[in-house]
């Protein structure tokens, strides 16, 4: 079974619900038959791709309208709900910074099976690092983390065909009316939108693969192909 999630490295529910996904795979006994793939969305790509401009506090209150006490209320929420999924979103003030490159890097690591490591370590660089997730040398040492050589990493950078992919995904994530992320799409059929609790994911995984099990059994019983009937 496949399942296709919709992220952003900036988005901390982004996090959350990896975390919260992860915790419901692990109990899953068909958890080995589960594909992963991560999808590329950005939540404000008119940032900056070459330095961080902001601090996510800053960005937030200058460029979203919140005020000191909106952010800080959410700053407390994500703090909580960071805790209960075992991430420490208090030990740095992130960086707003355009995640573009960092798209590009997650589709270099798929080829090299390295998509979901990847994806971790750009959201804790980002959230609890307090690390410029668009810096070139920040992806390079990421990449080194889990093989990946520099060259490649530089070439991921600066080839169309990858950035081909990561506007891909983002057209793919409109079509299908994704306004939001964490999305997560199951079997290429069920939706769990958000940064739910480890329930909610293993519910629909179950309700999705038992579908697949059941169409599978169907399928063994007489049927006709192209190359006859049984």
């Amino acid at each position: 079974m496949k399942v296709q999630i919709w992220s952003d490295v900036m988005c901390p529910f982004c996090y959350i619900g990896k975390k919260n996904f992860e915790k419901s795979l692990a109990n899953l006994a068909f958890k080995d038959e589960i594909e992963i793939e991560w999808k590329s969305f950005q939540l404000d790509p008119t940032l900056s791709e070459t330095s961080g401009e902001f601090t996510s506090k800053q960005y937030l209150m200058e460029k979203k309208g919140f005020s000191e006490s909106q952010y800080n209320q959410m700053q407390e929420r994500l703090n909580e709900m960071g805790k209960a999924a075992g991430i420490d979103f208090s030990v740095a003030n992130p960086i707003a910074a355009n995640t573009l490159k960092a798209h590009k890097i997650l589709h270099l690591a798929k080829q090299f099976g390295k998509q979901n490591e990847m994806e971790e370590l750009l959201f804790k660089a980002h959230f609890e690092k307090g690390l410029n997730v668009a810096g070139t040398n920040v992806l390079l040492d990421l990449g080194k983390q889990v093989e990946i050589d520099a060259d490649s990493i530089h070439k991921a950078l600066n080839d169309e065909t990858i950035a081909y992919e990561v506007q891909q995904d983002i057209l793919e994530a409109r079509s299908i009316g994704v306004s939001g992320v964490p999305f997560f799409v199951l079997n290429n059929k069920y939706a769990v939108s958000g940064a739910q609790p480890a329930e909610v994911f293993t519910d629909a995984m179950q309700q999705a693969f038992s579908e697949i099990q059941n169409l599978n059994t169907t399928n063994d019983a007489n049927s006709c192909s192209i190359d006859g009937c049984d």
